[in-house]
């Protein structure tokens, strides 16, 4: 599975993280996604008992090989999906957009907008369950969700770049991942506007996150497998 640290906590404050630890965990991390996304354990097969015959029987056959397909998940209805492409900047640009732009105000729900990642997550389904997570630190709770809707709240991102953080060779060095896997820190001014005793108020943050995505050649077009912390990014 992919790092510890990136979990469920609300991004509500910057905290200082020692590069040492982080690497170590991460590592660790990675090197475990890889084993449970391969193969099976020795323990998982057991020996068949030996018995003399004059005529053994012939071994059996291997087993065919399993092809697996990805195919993509629909977004939710009247939101249109994210768009398939092999090129990961513009996978994470778009992976930033769907996460910060919303509209209480319209006729789509929290749980359209969360969909509407998950249509891109793991086709494994390995990193799904923490992506899941993940995402509890971007979009608002339920009850957040009703609360702002009542002052016509919505929110959007400039996104400002978006490349390959240099931790991120560090990290992933003899971690065993699948070709492809790569990690992208993504910057930008989100924007969020409302009404409040009538009048209409905005503000404005700097905001930064890493997204973990694999593409090519493992599979045609992007997935989204894991994201930091908001404003903890992989630098």
């Amino acid at each position: 599975m992919l790092p510890l640290r990136w979990s469920t906590a609300r991004p509500v404050h910057r905290v200082h993280v020692v590069l040492g630890a982080l690497l170590v965990l991460v590592v660790a991390a990675f090197t475990a996604y890889g084993l449970l996304a391969t193969g099976n354990t020795a323990d998982s097969v057991r020996a068949a008992p030996v018995t003399a015959a004059a005529n053994p029987p012939a071994p059996p056959a291997p087993p065919a090989p399993v092809t697996v397909t990805t195919p993509t998940a629909p977004a939710p209805a009247g939101l249109s999906p994210i768009a398939g492409t092999g090129d990961p900047v513009a996978f994470a640009t778009a992976v930033a957009r769907a996460l910060f732009d919303w509209d209480t105000t319209g006729s789509h729900t929290r749980a359209d907008h969360k969909g509407r990642l998950l249509a891109v997550a793991d086709p494994t389904g390995v990193e799904s369950p923490g992506l899941v997570a993940d995402l509890g630190g971007y979009l608002p709770s339920a009850q957040t969700w009703d609360f702002l809707a009542g002052y016509d709240t919505r929110q959007w991102i400039d996104v400002t770049g978006a490349r390959v953080p240099d931790e991120w060779h560090a990290v992933a060095a003899g971690s065993g991942l699948a070709p492809g896997t790569t990690a992208l820190t993504v910057t930008g001014v989100r924007h969020r506007a409302g009404t409040w005793e009538s009048r209409e108020v905005t503000e404005r943050f700097d905001v930064a996150f890493t997204a973990v995505v694999v593409c090519g050649p493992t599979y045609p077009r992007c997935y989204l497998l894991r994201l930091s912390r908001l404003d903890e990014p992989l630098r």
